[in-house]
């Protein structure tokens, strides 16, 4: 790679940590193009030579984020037949990727309206698929059905956890064992 090449991937990586560090510690509707190029030591053109629109830098971000953590295995949790079990163990998963994340995922759940709009379209997709997973496997008629996917929708929220594990000081463990007793007790 020659010298300017070099120097043209260090000055994306820098913009792309700022923006992974302005999000992380004011959140993306505080995270404006002038806040990520001042963090970077670059100008907003710069910025925008890396990065045309906000959706790119937003996935950009999101990428070297994630990169850098344990996001949660759906797929395992697909192989569990079991109801219970599967709920169970997704949302071990899932509260420990929570806990881990949890400044970042506070900054960008509350300020999800205004992430670009494939990014807030992603992150909502990604969140119903969770759900979906978790709650398929429970049977029976569809207002039973609808209970369920309803409160595993509740159980998987980010906002669940963090009410549960931050706010009212449970364990990751009593969370996840109310949750999956609550979505038990009610699909019965």
């Amino acid at each position: 790679m020659t010298r300017r090449a070099e120097q043209v991937e260090e000055t994306r990586q820098r913009i792309v940590d700022a923006a992974v560090e302005v999000h992380g510690t004011l959140g993306p509707s505080a995270g404006s193009i002038s806040a990520i190029a001042e963090r970077a030591g670059v100008t907003r053109l710069t910025v925008y030579r890396h990065f045309p629109d906000d959706e790119a830098l937003f996935a950009a971000c999101s990428a070297h984020w994630l990169a850098g953590q344990h996001p949660p295995d759906p797929a395992a949790w697909a192989a569990i037949d079991d109801p219970a079990r599967r709920l169970e163990t997704g949302l071990t998963d899932l509260y420990r990727f929570y806990r881990d994340g949890q400044p970042m995922l506070t900054n960008i759940y509350r300020d999800k309206a205004a992430l670009p709009a494939g990014s807030r379209s992603g992150l909502e997709a990604n969140d119903a698929a969770i759900a979906d997973l978790l709650a398929a496997p429970f049977d029976g008629a569809a207002e039973r059905r609808r209970l369920v996917r309803a409160l595993v929708g509740h159980a998987t929220s980010f906002w669940t956890w963090r009410s549960l594990c931050v706010d009212h000081d449970l364990t990751q463990a009593q969370a996840v064992a109310a949750m999956t007793d609550l979505v038990l007790r009610s699909g019965r």
